[in-house]
C-alpha cells in the first residue's frame, strides 16, 4: 500500500470553498493566479511531492548524515537531486517578488504547496525553509549591497541558509549568549563563539551557506537589547559577488536523533582560528527585534510540518482500515460463521479515525487561514486595516505552533495505533511520522514557550485589541452557522466555549500581570490548549457551514464528503468541547500547587 500525504479534495476545499483564493486573482497583484492557475500549481506541487520527494523519506531516515573528520557533512545524495528538482521548478520562493528569484503567488496558495512538499519529506524542506527565512531577514533589513549579493542567490536557493541562534548555555534565553563581534577597520566584524542545534548547518548540497547569526558587539548592553544580527557566509562574498576564502564557520558535531535523521543537525564553531568575519545585517543591538521576523515565519512553517505528519499518518490509517481485515462485526460477534471484516467496521477504529480527520482538517484550514490573513493584509487598502489583520495572525502564530504540533503528535500516535503492532515496526511509515513529528513541540521555541507568548505577550497586545478582533470573526461564523437547522445546536455550543474563552482570557490575564503571575503562568499550556480547541471548533464550524449550503446541489461523488464536514464537527462538538469546558474551569481556580510546591518535594533524587 502506497503512502499518502494529503488529501487533494480536502486541499482543494480549504482553497475554493472555505477560502475563495480566487478573489485575489482581481488585484491587481495576484491578478495571474486565476483558479486554473491555482491548481495547476497545486498539481504540479503533488506530483513533486509523490513522486520525487516522497521516496526519499525513508532514505532519509536509514541513511542519516555524517560528520567527516575535516568537518564536512555528508548527507543521502538521493537530496540533493531533490533539492535541484526544488530549485528547477522554482519552489523555493514561492510568495517572494519575481525579480529576485521568487513566483509571486498569494501566500495562501504557498500553503498548500508546503502542505505537499513537507508532507514529502520535510526533512528536506527543511533546508529550503531556513533558507527562505534567511533571505527574508536580507530583503527586510539588508542594505542595497547586502541584497545584490545574497538575496537572488537565497531565494533561488543557489545558496542555503540558516539560523544561528541557541547557544549551550543559552537555549531558550537567547540574552544569555556569548558569541562576540568585534567591528573591524573595514566595516566588518570579526565573530567569535559557538552556536548548537543549527539545522542545515553545514553540508555539500551547494556552493555557499549563508548564515544570519545573534552576536553581541563588544560594548553592547547585556540580555537581548545588546544583541545584533550579522551576515556570515561559509565563503566570504566578494563585492563582485564571486566567492572568497573560506570563512573560519566549522561544523565540530553532529547530533544524532530521535527522527529527522535526513537533516543535519550541526554544532557551529565562528572564528575558532580568528579568522571568521560576518556584516551586519540591519542596526546595531536590534538583532532580537530582526530576528523574529524570521521566527515568526519559521514558526509557522513548524506548525504546517506538524499538521503535514498529521495528515500523512491519518491517510495511511485510514486506508489501511480499509484493507485491514481482522475480527467479525461487531454486531455479529457470536456468529462463528461470520467472514472477518475490516477494521473501519469497528466502532473504536471509527472512533480514532474521525478524531484524526477532524484535528487534520481543523489544523490545515487554521494554517491556511493565517496566510489567508497575510494575503488579505498585503491587499488591505487603508493602515487600520493592515493592522488588524497582523493582529489576528500575531494571536494565531503560538496557536499554530503550540497547540498544532501538540495535536499534530496525538494524531501521528493514534495513527500507530490504528495498525495495532504493526504500526511500531519499521515495515509501515507510521512510526517514523510519529519520531520526525516529535521535534515540532521543541525546536523554534517549546510549546511552553508559544504558550507563555500567548498569554504574557498576544493576550494584551494593542489593549487587547488583536484578541478581541479574532473572536468578532469568531462570531461572524457562529451567528452564519445558527441560520442552518442542521447545525445550529453545534453552533450554540461552540458560542458557549468561546463566550467562557473570553471570560478564562480576561481572568487569566489579568492574573499574569498581577501577584498571581507565577500560577497564572503555570496554567499557560493549558490556556493554549483550550484557545486551540475553540479555535479549530471555529474551523470545523466555518467548513460545516460551507458544506450545508454545497449539500443540496452537490454531486453523488461529492455528498459523502459534505456530510463527513457535518459530522466531524458534531464529533469534535461533542466530545472535544465538553473536555475543553472542564479545562476552562479548571483554569480559572488557578490552582498554585505548580508553583508551592518545594523542589525537594518532587523526589528523583
Amino acid at each position: 500500500m502506497a503512502q499518502q500525504i494529503a488529501d487533494r479534495r480536502d486541499v482543494d476545499f480549504v482553497l475554493h470553498e472555505l477560502l475563495d483564493v480566487d478573489q485575489f486573482s482581481k488585484s491587481e497583484r495576484f491578478a495571474e493566479f486565476s483558479r486554473k492557475t491555482v491548481d495547476l500549481i497545486v498539481n504540479e506541487a503533488k506530483n513533486l511531492a509523490v513522486k520525487e520527494i516522497l521516496p526519499t523519506l525513508k532514505v532519509g531516515d536509514e541513511e542519516g548524515v555524517r560528520l567527516e573528520k575535516d568537518g564536512s557533512v555528508i548527507i543521502p545524495e538521493e537530496f540533493k537531486r531533490v533539492y535541484n528538482l526544488m530549485r528547477e521548478g522554482e519552489w523555493t520562493a514561492v510568495t517572494e517578488d519575481p525579480e529576485w528569484g521568487g513566483q509571486g503567488m498569494p501566500r495562501t496558495v504557498s500553503m498548500a504547496v508546503s502542505d505537499y512538499i513537507i508532507g514529502a519529506n520535510y526533512g528536506i524542506q527543511l533546508y529550503v525553509g531556513l533558507t527562505h527565512g534567511a533571505g527574508k531577514l536580507v530583503e527586510q533589513f539588508g542594505t542595497e549591497e547586502q541584497k545584490k549579493l545574497f538575496l537572488k542567490k537565497l531565494y533561488t536557493g543557489e545558496w542555503t541558509g540558516t539560523m544561528l541562534l541557541t547557544e549551550p548555555e543559552a537555549g531558550s534565553d537567547v540574552g544569555a549568549l556569548t558569541t562576540t563581534a568585534v567591528k573591524n577597520p573595514d566595516g566588518t566584524y570579526s565573530l567569535s563563539g559557538t552556536k548548537i542545534f543549527i539545522s542545515g548547518g553545514e553540508h555539500s548540497m551547494t556552493e555557499n551557506i549563508v548564515h544570519p547569526v545573534l552576536a553581541r558587539i563588544e560594548g553592547a548592553p547585556p540580555g537581548t537589547s545588546g544583541i545584533s544580527l550579522f551576515l556570515v557566509p561559509k565563503y566570504w562574498v566578494n563585492k563582485d559577488g564571486s566567492l572568497g576564502g573560506f570563512n573560519d564557520i566549522v561544523c565540530t558535531g553532529l547530533e544524532e536523533k530521535m527522527g529527522i535523521h535526513g537533516s543535519c543537525t550541526c554544532t557551529m564553531a565562528l572564528g575558532s582560528k580568528g579568522n571568521c568575519r560576518g556584516l551586519l545585517l540591519g542596526q546595531e543591538n536590534k538583532g532580537m527585534r530582526e530576528m523574529f521576523l524570521m521566527m515568526n515565519e519559521a514558526r509557522l512553517l513548524v506548525g504546517m510540518q506538524g499538521q503535514a505528519c498529521a495528515s500523512a499518518s491519518y491517510i495511511n490509517a485510514v486506508n489501511y482500515a480499509r484493507e485491514r481485515v481482522q475480527g467479525r462485526h461487531l454486531l455479529k460477534a457470536t456468529d462463528k460463521s461470520a467472514p472477518g471484516v475490516p477494521i473501519i467496521q469497528h466502532p473504536d477504529v471509527r472512533r480514532m479515525l474521525l478524531s484524526m480527520k477532524t484535528y487534520v482538517e481543523g489544523m490545515r484550514s487554521l494554517i491556511y487561514y493565517v496566510g489567508y490573513c497575510e494575503d488579505k493584509k498585503a491587499l488591505a487598502e487603508n493602515q487600520e486595516e493592515k493592522e488588524t489583520y497582523q493582529g489576528i495572525i500575531d494571536v494565531l502564530i503560538p496557536i499554530c505552533k503550540g497547540y498544532v504540533t501538540d495535536r499534530a503528535f496525538d494524531v501521528c500516535n493514534t495513527g500507530v495505533q490504528v495498525y495495532g503492532g504493526y504500526g511500531y515496526t519499521k515495515e509501515y511509515p507510521q512510526e517514523q511520522l510519529l519520531r520526525d513529528c516529535r521535534i515540532t513541540m521543541l525546536y523554534e521555541g517549546t510549546n511552553g514557550i508559544q504558550a507563555m507568548d500567548l498569554l504574557g505577550r498576544k493576550l494584551g497586545m494593542n489593549k487587547g485589541k488583536a484578541i478581541m478582533d479574532l473572536m468578532g470573526e469568531m462570531q461572524k461564523t457562529i451567528a452564519e452557522a445558527k441560520q442552518y437547522t442542521t447545525l445550529a445546536a453545534e453552533a450554540e455550543e461552540v458560542e458557549k466555549a468561546l463566550n467562557k474563552l473570553g471570560e478564562v482570557a480576561m481572568d487569566l490575564g489579568g492574573k499574569a500581570m498581577s501577584e498571581q503571575a507565577l500560577q497564572a503562568f503555570a496554567h499557560a499550556c493549558p490556556f493554549m490548549e483550550v484557545c486551540g480547541d475553540v479555535a479549530l471548533a471555529w474551523m470545523l464550524l466555518w467548513r460545516a457551514s460551507v458544506a450545508v449550503q454545497k449539500l443540496e446541489k452537490a454531486k453523488k461523488k461529492d455528498k459523502p464528503f459534505y456530510n463527513g464536514q457535518i459530522k466531524g464537527l458534531e464529533f469534535f462538538v461533542h466530545t472535544v468541547l465538553p473536555v475543553t469546558q472542564g479545562k476552562m474551569r479548571s483554569i480559572l481556580k488557578t490552582n498554585a500547587a505548580a508553583v508551592e510546591i518545594e523542589e525537594d518535594g518532587f523526589g528523583g533524587k
